[in-house]
C-alpha cells in the first residue's frame, strides 16, 4: 500500500497538520498550579480538549470554571472532545473560537498555560511565515525561518503576560535546541524570569509514540535572576511533578523527580533543556580535526536513486551512476563495505545515484534523454528543491567522505566508516578529516566512537522522542571530545598539525541533586 493511501498515515498527517497532542492530567495539573499561583483564573492559549480546564477544576472546584477558565480554540472538533471529557457549555463559556496569535490582549492579569500546536516550519505556508515574522518583530525579535508555530505561540504569550503573572508551556525541545534558540532565550532571559525547565526521561514522556521530546517551561513576568532550576521527570504519571510545584519549586529532588540549579547565562548559551555535562575535563571540538557537510539532496529519490538492475533496464550507462547510501537503516554496522552494498542490491535496495552534470540533454545518450523526459512528464522540474537547480537534472556532488554520520537516529552507532567510497544522501552527514593519513584516520575513528564522545552528542543535537538525536552539520563540528579521549585514541599527537588551535569549551554547568 502506498504511504499516502495508508489510513494510519492519513490520520497521523491530519494530527500533524493541526499539531494537536493532548496533555495528560499528571502534567497539566502542575502546569495549571504554577500559572494560577495565588490567582483565580488562567488563560489557555490553545484549549484543544481542555486538559488544563479539567486540571483547574480539580485544583479549584470552588471556582466558576466559566469565569476562571478563559482561552481560545479555533477548531470545533477539539472542543467536542472537551465536552466528551466532562466539561459543560457553561464551563467552556470563556473559550473564544479564535486564533491565539490574533488575540490583542488578555482580559485581565492572569496566568497563561498552553500546549501550543506543534506545527513544524515546513508545514507553514509562506504567507503564514511572513505573518509570524511580523509577530516576532513586534516583540523585538528576528527569528530564523525554521522555527515552528509553537515558538511564536510562546513569544506571543510572553508578550501578553502582565507583570507578576506566570506562564507554563509544554513545548518540543527544539524550542531550546533549534538554530533560533539562542536568540529566543537571550530575549527571554533579558526580559522575564525563568523559574524552571522540566525535562522528561524517554520512559516518562507525556506523549508516547509521538516523535518529540517535550519540555515544560515555567516562566514569569518578573525581573530575571542569575540561575534557574532544571528538573527531570524519570517516571510517567504519579504526583511528584505536582508536589514539587505545590512546594514552591524547591531545590530538592523527590522520588523519580531530580532537580538541579544552573547558572542562567551558561544554560541559555548551551540550551536550557540540555542536561549538564558530567565532569570538568577540558574538551576540544570536532572542528579541530574534521569538517562536515550534509549529504546529497536529490529532490526526488524515487527518480534519481535506483538499483543497478533498474539502471540496466533503463539502459543508463554506468558512467552516469555513482555508488551511494540513502537511509541509516541500510547501514547496520560501524562500517559500510562491498558486502553491504551487494546485500542491499540483492534485497532490491537502491545503491546507485544518477549523477548527471549540467550538459544539454541532447548530449546525453538516448536512454538518459528518454528517462529525463519521463521526469519532466512527472513534473519534477517544478518541485521546490529541484527547481533551484540549473538544469534541473544536474546533481549535487560530494567527494566520498572517509566517515559518515547518521543525521537522525536511535542506534548507539552514529559514526560509520566508509570503506568503499560511497556518497551519502541526506540521511547522513559527510565527515571530512583534516588529514588523510591512515594513522590519523584510525585515531580519529577511535575517538569518535568512544562512549564519552557519543554522549557529547546530546550537548549539540536536537532531541526527539524515543531517545533520537538529530545533529545538523554546523552543530556536529561543535561536538566536544574530552581530552582523556584524545589521549587514549592517540589524537593528541596530531593536535599541532591540524589547522585550528585547540579550543577549550565552556566548563560544564554543575548542579547539585539533593
Amino acid at each position: 500500500m502506498q504511504k499516502k493511501q495508508n489510513p494510519k498515515w492519513q490520520a497521523r498527517e491530519r494530527l500533524r497538520d493541526k499539531g494537536q497532542f493532548w496533555t495528560p492530567s499528571w502534567v497539566a495539573r502542575p502546569m495549571v498550579r504554577f500559572a494560577l499561583n495565588q490567582g483565580d483564573s488562567i488563560y489557555d492559549a490553545g484549549v484543544g480538549a481542555a486538559a488544563f480546564g479539567n486540571a483547574l477544576h480539580s485544583l479549584r472546584p470552588d471556582l466558576d470554571l466559566g469565569m476562571a477558565y478563559l482561552g481560545c480554540e479555533p477548531h470545533a472538533e477539539p472542543l467536542s472532545e472537551a465536552r466528551e471529557n466532562g466539561l459543560t457549555e457553561a464551563q467552556l463559556a470563556g473559550v473564544a473560537p479564535v486564533d491565539f496569535l490574533t488575540v490583542p490582549n488578555l482580559p485581565k492579569p492572569m496566568g497563561i498555560v498552553s500546549n501550543p500546536p506543534y506545527v513544524r516550519h515546513h508545514r507553514l505556508s509562506s504567507e503564514d511565515k511572513a505573518r509570524l515574522r511580523i509577530l516576532a518583530a513586534q516583540a523585538g525579535l528576528r527569528i530564523d525561518g525554521r522555527a515552528g508555530l509553537h515558538v511564536f505561540f510562546l513569544i506571543r504569550a510572553l508578550s501578553l503576560l502582565h507583570p507578576g503573572q506566570r506562564l507554563a508551556f509544554i513545548v518540543p525541545s527544539d524550542v531550546a535546541e533549534g538554530v533560533f534558540a539562542r536568540t529566543l532565550w537571550q530575549w527571554i532571559n533579558r526580559t522575564y524570569r525563568i523559574h524552571a525547565v522540566v525535562r522528561f526521561a524517554s520512559a516518562a514522556t507525556p506523549f508516547p509514540g509521538v516523535d518529540t521530546n517535550p519540555l515544560v517551561l515555567l516562566i514569569s513576568n518578573l525581573p530575571p535572576t542569575e540561575s534557574m532550576l532544571q528538573a527531570t521527570c524519570l517516571e510517567p504519571g504519579g504526583s511528584a511533578f505536582d508536589r514539587w510545584v505545590e512546594q514552591g519549586l524547591p531545590l530538592a529532588s523527590l522520588e523519580s523527580f531530580e532537580v538541579v540549579s544552573l547558572p542562567l547565562v551558561e544554560a541559555v548559551e548551551r540550551g536550557v533543556g540540555r542536561a549538564p555535562r558530567a565532569g570538568q575535563e577540558e574538551v576540544i571540538p570536532l572542528s579541530h580535526f574534521a569538517t562536515t557537510l550534509r549529504g546529497i539532496a536529490t529532490g526526488a529519490n524515487d527518480f534519481f536513486f535506483m538499483t543497478h538492475a533498474r539502471a540496466q533496464a533503463l539502459g543508463i550507462p554506468d558512467d552516469f551512476l555513482v555508488r551511494a547510501v540513502g537511509k541509516t537503516r541500510d547501514v547496520k554496522s560501524e562500517a559500510v563495505g562491498s558486502a553491504d552494498l551487494e546485500a542491499l542490491e540483492a534485497a532490491g535496495v537502491p545503491t546507485y545515484l544518477l549523477a548527471l552534470d549540467g550538459r544539454e540533454q541532447y548530449l546525453f545518450p538516448k536512454a538518459v534523454q528518454d528517462y529525463l523526459k519521463e521526469g519532466e512528464a512527472q513534473g519534477l522540474p517544478s518541485r521546490a528543491l529541484i527547481s533551484m537547480r540549473n538544469p534541473w537534472y544536474k546533481m549535487e556532488s560530494r567527494t566520498p567522505p572517509p566517515f559518515l554520520f547518521s543525521y537522525l537516529g536511535r542506534r548507539h552507532t552514529r559514526f560509520i566508516r566508509n570503506e568503499v567510497g560511497v556518497v551519502p544522501l541526506t540521511g547522513f552527514l559527510c565527515l571530512y578529516p583534516r588529514h588523510r593519513d591512515p594513522a590519523f584516520l584510525n585515531c580519529l575513528w577511535k575517538a569518535l566512537n568512544h562512549p564519552a564522545t557519543i554522549q557529547g552528542l546530546t550537548q549539540v543535537g536536537k532531541s526527539y522522542g524515543g531517545g533520537a538525536i538529530k545533529v545538523e552539520p554546523k552543530a556536529l563540528v561543535r561536538l566536544p571530545i574530552p581530552m582523556f579521549v584524545i589521549d587514549e585514541s592517540g589524537l593528541k599527537d596530531w593536535i599541532g598539525s591540524t589547522r585550528n588551535e585547540p579550543v577549550q569549551l565552556q566548563p560544564p554547568l554543575l548542579g547539585l541533586a539533593l
